[in-house]
């Protein structure tokens, strides 16, 4: 199997372009610094994304802005600190602020030259839209848990996202490569939607699993790599 031999891109995009783990603890901050609780970055990570996970499957319509604050409440009230709607609210509404990683913007643009690129996220319209000006590329489609109506990993968002690409773009599944860095909500709908996938694995340097929830088992991918520029250079060097 070789990169070059797929004609579709679709990307998770928060954790995989977007360095949504620095946004979040950074919108985190104020809540660890009050609890009574001591806790490494990594430790408030995982804890919010306990409960992420738990309120993605009780409200699976809720907007994700809105199901970020919910998470923030959640949070204030599990670390034994007072906090506000208006800090909730703000929390919610961070994700246009979260960084991109450097080497994202960079490497969709050599991708969209070979390439459909198509985003499945598990966030909303207005959220993304600020993070899709930090990527500076125009996604063929881009399909979010708002529109679908659930989180991933819901294999409702891939068989969305598969059924609107032979729909609207003429796609078939061999034609897809997904691209992601979470093992749990990514690469394992991915193996049970008969998916081709791509890790890029961010945390390779770092022990645990940071916001996002540890899979069950070990769910198979086709290529590993450590950041969405070797991505782009191992396809380089497949065209030479």
């Amino acid at each position: 199997m070789r990169l070059t031999d797929f004609k579709v891109l679709t990307f998770d995009c928060y954790g995989t372009l977007i360095d949504w783990e620095t946004g979040l603890f950074d919108g985190l901050r104020t809540l660890v610094a009050r609890s009574p609780r001591a806790m490494s970055r990594d430790q408030a990570l995982e804890e919010f994304g306990r409960h992420e996970f738990a309120q993605e499957q009780e409200t699976p319509a809720m907007p994700y802005s809105r199901l970020l604050a919910v998470v923030y409440r959640r949070l204030a009230e599990a670390w034994g600190v007072a906090t506000t709607n208006q800090e909730a609210d703000a929390f919610g509404a961070s994700v246009p602020g979260w960084p991109e990683f450097p080497d994202s913007a960079p490497a969709l643009r050599y991708l969209k030259r070979h390439y459909k690129l198509v985003i499945l996220s598990n966030v909303d319209r207005e959220s993304f839209r600020g993070s899709n000006a930090r990527l500076e590329v125009d996604f063929d489609a881009i399909y979010t848990a708002q529109d679908i109506g659930s989180y991933k990993p819901s294999d409702r968002n891939f068989e969305y996202m598969l059924g609107r690409l032979e729909k609207d773009l003429g796609f078939d599944k061999p034609d897809v490569l997904h691209v992601a860095q979470s093992l749990l909500h990514d690469h394992a709908p991915a193996n049970r939607a008969g998916l081709a996938s791509a890790w890029i694995d961010r945390r390779h340097a770092l022990e645990g699993w940071g916001a996002t929830m540890p899979p069950s088992g070990t769910p198979r991918y086709d290529f590993r790599f450590e950041s969405m520029a070797a991505l782009a250079d191992a396809h380089k060097s497949e065209s030479e």
